[in-house]
């Protein structure tokens, strides 16, 4: 698979991420962690499923348990400190902090092998960042010291997606089939903690079941699996950076669909995020 095509399958991702709010939104009133439980017991079954299907069943026997507890600590992680991190603090402050993911893959995947950091691909991360605060934080009041503990979580949620996507580079040799364990142990986590932690409410109406069966389809589902081919294959640093785009996205999906008003500030934030994206793209032709 050439490294342009695997940078594109990759970035489904980013689209599908783009959803996360909508469905998450229509899924309420189910607890964080439950609805990570059904989320995740989703998309590793499908997974398991296309495994059997391709006959990759065999090639999941090869690879090292410390692969399955990095990739399941990585995708449960990023969710427990998120949502958690929501929960202490305001959803926009709390939310710019951990949108720090894509900046922080540009500037840790500088230290893979064969990976060169441009100042084009700083420059666009950062106009990306200024973007994302114009989307997050348009409705925020700044942030205020009582509210600490959710944003070192939010800050913990980074730093923990940004070495997830980074380090997956490092197992490479991992297939991308293993995604399918990596939600499975995640599931099984989510299930144990939210019967200790959680009251069960089950999603409301077909709504409610349909924003949660999309959840688990895509955004908490398939965009692992493409994301996956995509930081081990791909322009990682372009990735990284074009990741802005799903809170851009994820906004425009929720004015469409009449929950937030358009603004100036989603103007602006586009202009920011699509310069930053092409500024980072012409970096790394160069």
């Amino acid at each position: 698979m050439s490294r342009h095509r695997a940078t594109a399958i990759g970035f489904i991702a980013v689209i599908l991420w783009s959803l996360l709010a909508l469905f998450t939104v229509g899924s309420s009133p189910t607890p964080p962690l439950l609805l990570n439980a059904i989320c995740f017991s989703i998309g590793g079954i499908l997974g398991l499923i296309w495994t059997i299907g391709s006959g990759g069943l065999s090639g999941l026997k090869s690879v090292p348990f410390k692969v399955y507890a990095f990739g399941a600590i990585g995708l449960f992680g990023y969710h427990a400190l998120y949502f958690s991190a929501l929960r202490l603090a305001p959803a926009a402050e709390a939310g710019l902090i951990a949108y720090l993911w894509p900046l922080l893959i540009v500037l840790f995947s500088g230290l893979l092998p064969g990976e060169h950091l441009r100042p084009g691909h700083l420059i666009g991360a950062l106009l990306g960042f200024v973007g994302a605060a114009f989307i997050i934080t348009g409705s925020g009041t700044g942030f205020e010291r009582q509210f600490l503990p959710g944003y070192g979580l939010a800050l913990l949620c980074a730093l923990t997606w940004a070495g997830y996507s980074v380090l997956s580079r490092r197992v490479g040799n991992a297939p991308t089939s293993s995604v399918a364990i990596f939600c499975i142990v995640a599931a099984v986590a989510s299930w144990g903690l939210h019967f200790a932690l959680e009251e069960t409410l089950w999603p409301v109406g077909t709504i409610g079941w349909l924003a949660t069966i999309g959840l688990g389809l895509g955004p908490v589902g398939l965009a692992f699996y493409v994301w996956d081919i995509g930081v081990k294959k791909g322009d990682i640093q372009l990735l990284g950076i074009s990741s802005y785009a799903a809170p851009l996205l994820s906004t425009l999906v929720l004015v469409m669909a009449g929950i937030a008003a358009p603004s100036w500030a989603l103007a602006i934030a586009a202009t920011l995020i699509t310069g930053g994206a092409l500024i980072a793209a012409r970096a790394s032709l160069s």
